[in-house]
């Protein structure tokens, strides 16, 4: 199909939840996408965090086709090969003790709210539900998740919204202590807020509420859904912070452009949903599992170190463009926020970089850049020279 016919179609048969951008994707290769046309692009999204092995990999192709060839869906009353396996290599290199698998980072979230507050129920009786999640967050879509999330923006149009959720400010333990209670049971957190601007919370804050949670009994949550499977440098990010949480959500990337998502938790927790207490009928499919088992191998320790490289590369050779409309950048890995200069808008600014063969995103006041983890320095470079013609 032609871009014209894409776009027709879509306006015509699709909501229109999504504020698009002018570009219809017909293939890609690598780190680089074409529309219908031809026009080729770098991507500097990977549709928002998720094609974390780019475009037209071979190896993960195939291995999808082999399983679909196998075994494409039974459900979770029978028991599977690639969810097992899946789920032990997970355990293996967290350090957590069990997996719940889900479809997307919402879903996922919603099933670690309910594991936490079963966790209280079951140990200290209803009235104590409350999680406490930071200003500036993002959790999911959901009626539940959009309450959890702590930018008012999102807490319109749905109501009635779940209860049980408060806010505290990010990096602030008074605001925290503020904001506890007797009828607390969980804290939630983002170790680096994508959506609400790519900021890493602090080394220190983060290692000081862990410790509140245990004295306290209140289950630690972390939240990576988008900072998760190799993202930031590292498997997971919880660990380049140092600890290991009570329960942790992934989804995104898991397996490199299939649906898939879930939950981890550990030796506490790895009893708290029963039978009949959380299901889903698509999670742990056998297409999206042997996906994933493939993008686990490509993970190792080489490849995140890799990570790391490129995300310091891209932020070096951004910041030396010395871009009147931008400011600093941060973030860990290939999650990367880029500060947008006042007098200048985010939005007109990634038009005018799509519009030069450069895809980006926005995030809270300033832009997101989420590539392929397996981005070369090629492609990179093309990047950053359709950002300095564009914008220099």
């Amino acid at each position: 199909m032609t871009s014209i016919e894409m776009k027709d179609l879509t306006h015509q048969y699709v909501m229109t939840t999504y504020g698009r951008f002018p570009v219809a994707i017909d293939h890609g290769k690598g780190a680089k996408l074409y529309d219908g046309e031809g026009r080729e692009y770098i991507d500097f999204t990977s549709g928002i965090g998720v094609t974390c092995l780019g475009y037209g990999n071979e190896g993960w192709a195939e291995v999808v086709a082999q399983q679909a060839r196998k075994l494409n869906h039974v459900s979770n009353l029978f028991y599977t090969e690639p969810s097992a396996k899946l789920a032990e290599i997970l355990c293996k290199r967290t350090g957590e003790s069990c997996v719940f698998f889900a479809n997307g980072g919402g879903e996922a979230n919603e099933g670690m709210i309910k594991l936490a507050r079963k966790y209280s129920f079951d140990k200290y009786g209803k009235g104590r539900a409350t999680i406490i999640t930071l200003r500036n967050s993002f959790h999911g879509r959901t009626i539940t998740t959009l309450m959890a999330t702590g930018q008012d923006v999102f807490h319109q149009y749905f109501f009635p919204f779940t209860e049980g959720f408060r806010y505290a400010a990010a990096n602030d333990l008074e605001a925290l202590e503020a904001a506890a209670g007797d009828d607390v049971c969980a804290v939630m957190m983002e170790l680096v807020q994508g959506e609400g601007g790519v900021l890493p919370l602090d080394y220190e804050y983060v290692q000081a509420v862990k410790k509140i949670c245990e004295e306290r009994d209140w289950l630690f949550l972390v939240d990576e859904v988008q900072s998760g499977v190799g993202r930031t440098g590292s498997l997971f990010c919880f660990q380049q912070y140092d600890l290991l949480p009570d329960v942790v959500s992934f989804a995104k990337g898991i397996a490199g452009g299939l649906p898939m998502a879930g939950i981890m938790a550990n030796e506490k927790c790895r009893n708290v949903l029963g039978p009949g207490t959380h299901a889903t009928t698509f999670g742990a499919n056998p297409i999206c599992a042997a996906a994933a088992l493939y993008v686990q191998e490509q993970l190792d320790d080489a490849f995140l170190a890799e990570v790391k490289k490129k995300g310091a590369y891209l932020r070096e050779q951004i910041e030396a463009l010395d871009l009147p409309c931008f400011g600093k950048t941060r973030g860990m890995g290939l999650m990367i926020g880029i500060e947008v200069a006042e007098g200048y808008n985010k939005s007109d600014i990634a038009n005018k970089l799509i519009e030069a063969g450069l895809l980006v995103l926005t995030a809270g006041p300033g832009m997101r850049l989420l590539p392929p983890l397996s981005i070369t320095k090629e492609e990179m470079d093309k990047g950053i020279a359709i950002m300095k013609a564009a914008l220099g």
